[in-house]
């Protein structure tokens, strides 16, 4: 049996364990999260507007995704302007926008120049410019999107591993470009020379624009598949416009021995085509993820008190590989996901 003493000792040492919890707790119970209300009120009464080069694709679908659900839910104004690949109408739409004054404009732009002037102009009416995938000649407070000088040197690599010095080809090389001024051409083009310039082995056949369009690429591909049919691979700077120099590949017979190498946001599409081998390799610069950085930089732009144009920051993406190597569906993504 317990005697006397000991048992006060366990009630005592019951008891001050009690008060101490309920301390404890009186304690925990006053400290709050001095960040959280201010950030949750950040967004209240904010808009947001989205100035793609067009609407109804997979990227700027993606894109606009992910920041429709950040307004949902944080339930700041999110407005599209679509110009429809027209790039008068692009700047008509953004001189509007500078008029009507939102918070944050988020530009896909056409090429480097178009909007240039329009977006100093925005800066400096005290509106915020985050820039997409394609940027302008003149840096505004943030870019998200590929680096496309390492998404150049990234297929340019992959073309001198397949067609370079011991490899048993002609060294014969396609590229097919977009828009000759768009970002995504511009710099490419520089990460593939900066490459292919030390690998004199590599012939370059053919380098031309297919305007972001399926069927130019694929007249393109046909016309240098009936020219050199011993062309080793074809490098697509898109992977929806590189579709047609693949088809072209496949209705030539020719899948397996001229390797179509391309890049894009990481819509199924692209796994599906890698899978089916219309595609040997896709860079992926993953949309859900360009989505999720521009949505974390409208976050951090309506809680700063820095004025626009007071910081020039870039999120470039991280490139994923797609290829039979490591070919997985989950890789990919969709809007239905």
């Amino acid at each position: 049996m317990f005697k006397r003493n000991t048992i006060k000792k366990m009630v005592l040492g019951i008891a001050m364990a009690a008060t101490l919890g309920m301390t404890a707790n009186v304690a925990v119970a006053e400290i709050k999260d001095e960040l959280r209300d201010p950030y949750l009120a950040s967004f209240k009464g904010k808009k947001v507007a989205f100035l793609p080069i067009a609407m109804g694709f997979d990227l700027t679908e993606g894109w606009a995704e992910g920041i429709r659900a950040a307004a949902d839910k944080y339930g700041f104004e999110f407005i599209i302007r679509d110009p429809n690949w027209n790039t008068n109408a692009g700047t008509q739409a953004l001189t509007s926008l500078i008029a009507e004054k939102p918070d944050i404009i988020v530009v896909h732009n056409p090429d480097v120049q178009s909007y240039a002037r329009l977006l100093k102009k925005a800066e400096k009416a005290g509106i915020n410019i985050i820039q997409v995938n394609m940027k302008s000649s003149y840096s505004t407070n943030v870019y998200v999107g590929a680096d496309w000088v390492e998404m150049g040197e990234a297929g340019a690599n992959e073309m001198v591993k397949r067609c370079g010095e011991g490899s048993g080809t002609s060294g014969k090389v396609a590229i097919i470009q977009g828009v000759l001024t768009g970002a995504a051409s511009v710099y490419q083009i520089e990460g593939v020379m900066n490459v292919l310039d030390k690998h004199p082995e590599i012939k370059i056949v053919a380098n031309q624009a297919a305007d972001w369009d399926a069927s130019k690429a694929k007249a393109v591909a046909q016309t240098v598949l009936q020219q050199h049919p011993d062309l080793c691979a074809i490098f697509g700077f898109w992977d929806v416009m590189t579709l047609g120099a693949g088809a072209a590949v496949k209705e030539a017979g020719m899948q397996g021995k001229v390797a179509v190498l391309t890049n894009g946001g990481g819509n199924q599409m692209a796994c599906e085509n890698v899978k089916s081998g219309v595609f040997d390799k896709v860079w992926s610069y993953d949309v859900p993820g360009q989505a999720r950085d521009m949505v974390d930089m409208i976050k951090v732009l309506f809680q700063s008190d820095s004025k626009p144009g007071d910081m020039r920051v870039a999120l470039y993406t991280p490139l994923k590989v797609i290829s039979k190597e490591n070919y997985d569906p989950s890789i990919c993504w969709s809007l239905k996901k």
